[in-house]
């Protein structure tokens, strides 16, 4: 018949019936395994001297029973029953003592353990069965000590940690020190919302996560130990030690703990407003346009977050003005794949992945068109950088984008903007944002405009009317309608501005110079 054996469910630290072999006691008594030598990675829970052919009964699964088998000589039938009912109790292995009753392994228990898959070992010389015993429950007791002190361990640093408004980075990054593995959170999607742990590990990782997680999902085995994470009768993800090495049930332990502290983390607000799902996004493509880690070493982590990679073009926007929600919900709605992170208050970045096929600039003119259509009457800005093709194109492509929204951050009630808008379209205002931490460019914006800057009240009024006035070409009529005063009473204005300044604004260099120094000034206190 075909075996069928279950571990036993408790989370006791256990040892296996191969390591309990390889003792150094157990070697003195010549052990050889005669039967179920494809099962010798059973967990061994507890050790049980009887020689009562009925012990089954008493088994509650896990253990090694330890025989002489004296009751069992001369009655092949009960040697065979013997052997099922332990299987039958899910005992981890059986250990034969040879001797008067049984000067040489019996057949009918090595075919009854063969077909069980039980592991039949038998002792070649005398054995006192008390020192085995002794051995394996003293490291048993000592490995579950040493496994409950770990889970108090991390159990009060992650409740220190909550308590403390620690990020979720934080309480994984605590978690991954305890376990020194990869941990990795998901979405019942087996989309990556969280990592930690040493980073090529992590890479190694998530470069075939899709495949790895379906089958670590359905099974756990070769240090792979999950726990669900959900409350109120409701699962939402899951937190996973990817490759840990030490014994099964303290990983599966580590889990646990890690998963009771990250379900009370979700249910306080985890120190953030943002979801686990926008806080990936966010530590993604935050990494991407700093610079500081490379694009390809980010490009497992954007695979694992369900960003499709492969062949595709990319096309990044900052969009300000728009809130992070709004954008996701369009982004559904038109049905384009692709990542959204706040950048900063006013600003959040997007990121399309499209098809090589699909037409990249138009798509994007049609996400704006559709961003602008929601949010009329706002002074939404979409920014946008040429297409990529290549992955590693990406962190420029966003911050030449971030640069476009910030050059036109504040004119758009002066400047008719496209529906996108583009490093062409920002003209001067761009190359000025790009030098505005020169010293040079700090030092003659200051220079220009020292006769304004003040800091009084009229001071400012005068600076707002030549931004405008400057802004509008120096249309007059233009600006005293912006400004809500009449025509003399903008000229009055203009005047004190000349005289402030010492310049003549109807002389074109002047007037640029006058200009550019301004667009420096707005730029650095932006």
């Amino acid at each position: 018949m075909t075996a069928t054996w279950d571990p036993p469910k408790s989370t006791d630290p256990i040892l296996s019936v191969r390591q309990v072999l390889s003792l150094e006691r157990v070697l003195a008594g010549d052990p050889e395994v005669v039967a179920g030598a494809a099962h010798l990675d059973r967990p061994v829970r507890w050790v049980h001297v009887a020689e009562a052919p009925d012990v089954g009964v008493m088994l509650t699964g896990g253990e090694m029973v330890l025989t002489t088998g004296v009751l069992l000589a001369g009655d092949d039938g009960k040697q065979a029953e013997y052997i099922q009912s332990l299987h039958r109790a899910e005992a981890a292995a059986v250990v034969l003592g040879l001797g008067r009753a049984f000067p040489a392994p019996p057949d009918a228990m090595r075919r009854a353990a063969d077909r069980c898959g039980l592991p039949l070992v038998v002792l070649h010389r005398p054995f006192p069965f008390a020192e085995l015993t002794e051995e394996v429950q003293s490291r048993l007791v000592r490995s579950k000590f040493a496994a409950v002190s770990l889970s108090e361990s991390v159990r009060t640093a992650l409740t220190g940690l909550i308590t403390a408004g620690a990020p979720l980075q934080r309480l994984l990054d605590e978690v991954a020190v305890h376990s020194a593995c990869p941990v990795v959170v998901t979405n019942l999607a087996h989309r990556v919302l969280a990592t930690a742990g040493e980073r090529s590990a992590v890479d190694d990782v998530l470069r075939d996560w899709e495949r790895i997680a379906r089958q670590a999902g359905g099974r756990e085995g070769d240090g792979w130990t999950r726990a669900e994470l959900g409350g109120r009768g409701e699962r939402w993800g899951q937190i996973m030690l990817c490759g840990y090495r030490g014994d099964t049930a303290t990983g599966r332990l580590l889990a646990d703990r890690a998963a009771e502290a990250l379900v009370l983390h979700r249910m306080l607000g985890g120190g953030s407003a943002h979801t686990w799902e926008e806080q990936s996004a966010q530590s993604l493509l935050t990494d991407l346009v700093s610079g500081v880690v490379p694009a390809r070493q980010l490009l497992p982590r954007a695979r694992a977050a369900g960003l499709p990679v492969n062949r595709r073009t990319f096309v990044p926007l900052v969009v300000r003005d728009i809130e992070p929600t709004q954008l996701e919900r369009v982004l559904r709605l038109l049905g384009l794949p692709g990542l959204v992170a706040e950048l900063t208050e006013r600003t959040t970045a997007v990121l399309l992945s499209l098809a090589r096929d699909q037409d990249a600039d138009a798509l994007a003119a049609h996400f704006a068109a559709r961003l602008h259509g929601e949010s009329a009457g706002s002074r939404a800005v979409v920014a946008a950088a040429g297409p990529r093709t290549a992955w590693d194109d990406v962190p420029a492509g966003l911050r030449e984008a971030q640069h476009v929204a910030d050059a036109v951050a504040d004119t758009t009630a002066a400047l008719d903007l496209p529906v996108v808008v583009r490093l062409r379209d920002v003209h001067l205002r761009g190359l000025i944002r790009l030098l505005r931490d020169d010293p040079h460019v700090q030092s003659f914006a200051e220079r220009e405009l020292d006769g304004l800057l003040c800091g009084t009240g009229t001071d400012h009024d005068l600076l707002g009317v030549l931004r405008t006035y400057l802004a509008t070409g120096r249309n007059k009529s233009r600006t005293a309608q912006l400004h809500h005063v009449s025509r003399p009473a903008l000229y009055r204005r203009l005047e004190a501005i000349q005289a402030r300044l010492g310049v003549d604004l109807d002389d074109f260099e002047q007037a640029a110079s006058v200009h550019i120094a301004l667009l420096a000034h707005d730029a650095q206190q932006g």
